[in-house]
C-alpha cells in the first residue's frame, strides 16, 4: 500500500476535512483509481457479544426467544464445539487479527500495563486486522459497540489515537472504547475519533438499540451513495456484559419464567441440546459447581425471598438476549428488504463463556464486585440492599448470582477468566445462504475443533480475498488461525485446528486431537507446581473424567506441547496479578496526577483519567463560583448510579451527596452567603478502605461524612463533569427533578489537587518493594 492509498486518519489527520483539508489540500497526495471489491462479493457481519454463555441462545438449548438467531441457524451451520480465549480483550484480539492474542499483544484485557511483550494492550504496527485488509480490498468498513482494544491510559482525549478503530482500519465507528458500560447512561460514546458530549440520555434510551441505528444508518447510508459495494459490519455488543440492564417491556416477557430455578432451567437446556444433537448421546450433566469449588446451593434450598430476587435477575438477562435477537432481526430485515441477505455471510458468537463474577449471591451494586485488591476486609458490602423491584432498570447496577452463570453455561463446568469449556467453549452460528447452501438431510451441525483465530482466515476465504501478509508495505505477523471454510458443506470433514494453547492469569489448558490438559491456577503459586488434569475430550467434552494417572505418556506430550506454543507465542512471562510489580503503570502516567483546573464548558473527563486524581489517595477539590441568591445546580459530579460524589446548590444550601456503590448519602452542607465563593472538597482515606470527606466554604468546615467506603475498583465509572452531571446521574432524585441540573449561576473553576496515596495502594506497595529489591542489590 503506497502513502497516497492510506487515508487520511492513518496519516496523521486525527479529524480531516473542513479547515485542514482545504489548506493542505495542495500537499496531500493524489488519491489513486478508486479500488472495488469483485463483483458479486459478499457483505459480512461479525457480530460478537460479551459474556454469553454457550446455551443462552434457542439454537444451543436456551427458552430464550431468539426467532432471527433460529432462522441463521435453520439454513446455517452450528459450530458446536468452537471454543475462544477466556476473557474478552484478547478474543477481540484474535477474532479480528487471525493471531494468537499474546502475539496480538492481548494477554489480558486491556485495563493493565505490566510491560511484556504479550501485554501490549495494543495492537501493534506489524498487526494487520480485518478491516484494513477488507478495506484494502474495496469493502466499506464500520465498527459498532464495545472495542476494548486500546489500553485504558489511551482512551482519553489527549491520547494518541493511532489504536482506536478507525486507525485500525474502520471507516467509521460508533460504540465504546471500554470494557462495559450502563446500557441505560453510558459513561462515555464515541463517534470516530471524537467523544459524544450529551447534556442528558434521550428518554427511553437503550444501548444496543442505539447501537443499532447507527449500524442501520451506516448500510442505509452506503446504499444511498453505492449500489455495488460490499460492507463489513463488526458489531461488538456490549450485551451481555455486566451491569445487567434491560428495557422494562422485555423484562416483563420473562417475568415468572425463572422462578422454577437454575437447577430445572440448567437441566431442560441440558435436554434440548441432547434432542437437537448439539451434545453427542451419552454426554453427562455436571455437578453444579461454584467458581471457588463451593456447591450451588440447590434451588428449592433457598428461601421465598432470595428465589424471587435470584429469578429477577435472570428475567434481566434473558431479557438483555431477546433484545440483541431483536435488534439482529433489524438488520437481517434491513438486508432482506434491500436483497441482499441471502448474499451476507453473518457469523454470530460470545467472546468467553458466562461469568460468575456477581458472585455467589448476584450483585446490585456491580462496581463493588471489582474490589481485587489485597486487604479488603471482609465485611465489605458486595451487595447494596437496594429494592429488588429496580433490579434491571436504570437505578440499580446488578449483576446474576453464579448459579445461573452456570446454566448460561449448560452442560459445562466452570467460567469466564478459566480454561474449563465453561470458560472458553461458546456457541457459533454461520449463515450465507448464496455461499453456503446445505443439503436437505443436513442438520448444519458441525462438531469439529476450531479456535477463535480462524474467523479472519474463513471469512477471507468465504469471501475469496486473500490475506496481503502486510500492513503499510511492511511484513505482518502470519496468522496462526486456519480457515474452516472446509468443514461447512463436508460434515465429515476434519478439523483445521489440531492444536491450541491458552493462558489467562496463570490458568492454562493445551488441546491437540481429541485430548486437553488443564491448570486451574492459585494466583502466587509457582506454575511448575501447578496440577495439570487430562481429559479425553473427544469422548469427555465435560471434562469430568481426569485421566492423568492413566496416561501419563499424553499428559507429558500435552504438557510439553503447551510450553513449546508458549515459549513461540510470547506467552512468559506468565503474570498472575499475584506480584505487586503487576499494579506498576508507566512513568508517562504521572501526568495524570498534577493538579489540574477545570473550566466550565470541559467536557467530560474519561474514566481512567479521573481515576488517576482520586482513587486509593487522599484529594482536594476546589471550586470557586460567585454566588446570587437563586442559583443553583451541581457545581461537580465524579461518577454514576453506581458510585461517586457531587457538590451542588439547592434552594440557597450547599449539599455534599456520596453515593456509595447505591447507598446515597445527601448531607446539607448549609446555606451560602451571596458573593465570591471557595468551596472545597477534602477526602482523606482511612485504614481498612475507609474514607472521610470534608466539605468547607472559604476555609471553614461546613460538614464531615466519616467512616464510609473508599471508591475503587471501576468506582466512579463515569468521569469528572464541571458544573452538571452528563449521563448516569450520582443522585438519582435530582436527576429525576432537574436533569442534568446544569449550575445557573457564574462557576469560575473546579480544581483537583491529588494528594498522597493510601499506604495500601498497590502502586504505593510495589514502588516500595522495587526500591528495597533495588537498595540490596
Amino acid at each position: 500500500m503506497t502513502d497516497s492509498t492510506i487515508p487520511p486518519h492513518a496519516r496523521g489527520y486525527e479529524d480531516f476535512g473542513g479547515t485542514i483539508g482545504r489548506t493542505f489540500a495542495d500537499s496531500i497526495p493524489a488519491w489513486p483509481a478508486e479500488r472495488r471489491a469483485p463483483e458479486g462479493s459478499p457483505n459480512i457481519v461479525l457480530v460478537l457479544l460479551d459474556d454469553m454463555g454457550y446455551s443462552d441462545i434457542s439454537p444451543f438449548g436456551a427458552e430464550i426467544d431468539t426467532p432471527h438467531l433460529a432462522r441463521l441457524a435453520e439454513t446455517g451451520f452450528r459450530l458446536t464445539n468452537y471454543h475462544t480465549t477466556p476473557v474478552c480483550s484478547p478474543a477481540r484480539a484474535a477474532a479480528l487479527t487471525g493471531l494468537n492474542p499474546h502475539r496480538a499483544g492481548f494477554a489480558s484485557v486491556a485495563n493493565s500495563d505490566p510491560g511484556y511483550p504479550g501485554f501490549r494492550l495494543e495492537l501493534a504496527e506489524d498487526v494487520a486486522t480485518l478491516p484494513e485488509i477488507l478495506r484494502g480490498h474495496g469493502y466499506a468498513t464500520y465498527g459498532i459497540g464495545k472495542w476494548h482494544l486500546t489500553r485504558d491510559s489511551l482512551l482519553n482525549a489527549a491520547a494518541d489515537k493511532s489504536t482506536w478503530p478507525i486507525q485500525r482500519g474502520f471507516d467509521q465507528y460508533y460504540g465504546a472504547l471500554e470494557a462495559f458500560n450502563s446500557f441505560f447512561h453510558p459513561n462515555q460514546i464515541v463517534r470516530d475519533n471524537t467523544i459524544i458530549q450529551r447534556e442528558d440520555t434521550p428518554e427511553g434510551y437503550y444501548l444496543t438499540d442505539d447501537y443499532t441505528d447507527q449500524a442501520l444508518q451506516y448500510i442505509k447510508g452506503l446504499r444511498a451513495s453505492d449500489s455495488l459495494k460490499p460492507f463489513f459490519l463488526y458489531f461488538a455488543h456490549t450485551a451481555m456484559h455486566g451491569p445487567h440492564g434491560a428495557k422494562p417491556e422485555d423484562i416483563a416477557k420473562y417475568r415468572g419464567t425463572y422462578g422454577k430455578g437454575w437447577d430445572e432451567v440448567r437441566r431442560t437446556r441440558y435436554e434440548q441440546q441432547l434432542a437437537e444433537g448439539i451434545l453427542p448421546e451419552g454426554t453427562q450433566l455436571p455437578e453444579a459447581v461454584g467458581r471457588l469449588g463451593r456447591r450451588i446451593p440447590e434451588w428449592e434450598s433457598l428461601d421465598e425471598l432470595t428465589r424471587d430476587r435470584y429469578a429477577r435477575y435472570m428475567e434481566v438477562y434473558a431479557a438483555m438476549v431477546d433484545n440483541v435477537d431483536q435488534n439482529l432481526g433489524r438488520i437481517t430485515g434491513l438486508l432482506e428488504e434491500l436483497g441482499e441477505l441471502d448474499n451476507t455471510i453473518i457469523i454470530f458468537t460470545s467472546d468467553n463463556g458466562g461469568t460468575a463474577e456477581g458472585g455467589a449471591e448476584g450483585t446490585r451494586s456491580y462496581y463493588s464486585r471489582f474490589l481485587h485488591l489485597p486487604g479488603v476486609p471482609a465485611d465489605f458490602d458486595r451487595d447494596v440492599d437496594i429494592d429488588p423491584n429496580l433490579i434491571g432498570g436504570p437505578r440499580t447496577m446488578t449483576h446474576y448470582p453464579e448459579g445461573w452463570a452456570n446454566a448460561s453455561n449448560t452442560p459445562f463446568r466452570h467460567y469466564k477468566g478459566q480454561t474449563y469449556a465453561g470458560g472458553i467453549r461458546v456457541p457459533l452460528i454461520v449463515s450465507w445462504p448464496q455461499g453456503l447452501a446445505r443439503e436437505a438431510d443436513d442438520d448444519g451441525i458441525r462438531t469439529q475443533y476450531q479456535y477463535v483465530t480462524d474467523l479472519t482466515p474463513t471469512l477471507l476465504e468465504l469471501a475469496g480475498l486473500p490475506h496481503p501478509g502486510t500492513r503499510r508495505n511492511l511484513p505482518a505477523k502470519e496468522v496462526d488461525g486456519a480457515s474452516f471454510a472446509s468443514i461447512l458443506p463436508a460434515r465429515d470433514a476434519p478439523s483445521t485446528h489440531p492444536e491450541q494453547y491458552t493462558e489467562f492469569g496463570g490458568n492454562r489448558g493445551f488441546y491437540r486431537e481429541g485430548w486437553k490438559i488443564v491448570a486451574d491456577h492459585e494466583p502466587g503459586v509457582p506454575l511448575d507446581d501447578g496440577h495439570w488434569e487430562l481429559y479425553h475430550v473427544a469422548e469427555d467434552p465435560n471434562e469430568l473424567h481426569d485421566v492423568a494417572a492413566e496416561h501419563p505418556g499424553k499428559l507429558r506430550e500435552l504438557a510439553a506441547g503447551w510450553e513449546h506454543a508458549a515459549w513461540h507465542n510470547t506467552v512468559f512471562p506468565v503474570d498472575d496479578r499475584s506480584s505487586l510489580s503487576s499494579a506498576l503503570r508507566r512513568p508517562a502516567e504521572a501526568e495524570f496526577e498534577k493538579p489540574v483546573t477545570l473550566l466550565p464548558g470541559t467536557p467530560k473527563l474519561e474514566r481512567y483519567r479521573s481515576s488517576k486524581l482520586t482513587t486509593l489517595r487522599n484529594f482536594e477539590v476546589e471550586v470557586r463560583l460567585q454566588f446570587s441568591p437563586g442559583d443553583e445546580g451541581i457545581l461537580v459530579a465524579h461518577g454514576d448510579q453506581g458510585g461517586g460524589y457531587a457538590l451542588y446548590i439547592r434552594n440557597g444550601h450547599l449539599y455534599f451527596v456520596l453515593n456509595e456503590y447505591g447507598r446515597l448519602h445527601d448531607v446539607d452542607a448549609g446555606p451560602l452567603e451571596p458573593g465570591a465563593r471557595r468551596i472545597t472538597l477534602r477526602t482523606t482515606l482511612h485504614p481498612g478502605f475507609r474514607a472521610e470527606h470534608l466539605v468547607a466554604v472559604d476555609g471553614d468546615t461546613a460538614t464531615r461524612l466519616r467512616d464510609v467506603w473508599a471508591l475503587i475498583g471501576f468506582a466512579p465509572f463515569s468521569g469528572v463533569d464541571v458544573g452538571l452531571n452528563r449521563g448516569g446521574p450520582v443522585h438519582w432524585g435530582l436527576h429525576e427533578e432537574h436533569g442534568p441540573f446544569a449550575y445557573s449561576g457564574q462557576l469560575e473553576s473546579v480544581r483537583y489537587i491529588p494528594g498522597d496515596k493510601a499506604p495500601y495502594d498497590p502502586e504505593v506497595l510495589a514502588t516500595l518493594e522495587r526500591d528495597t529489591e533495588s537498595a540490596g542489590d
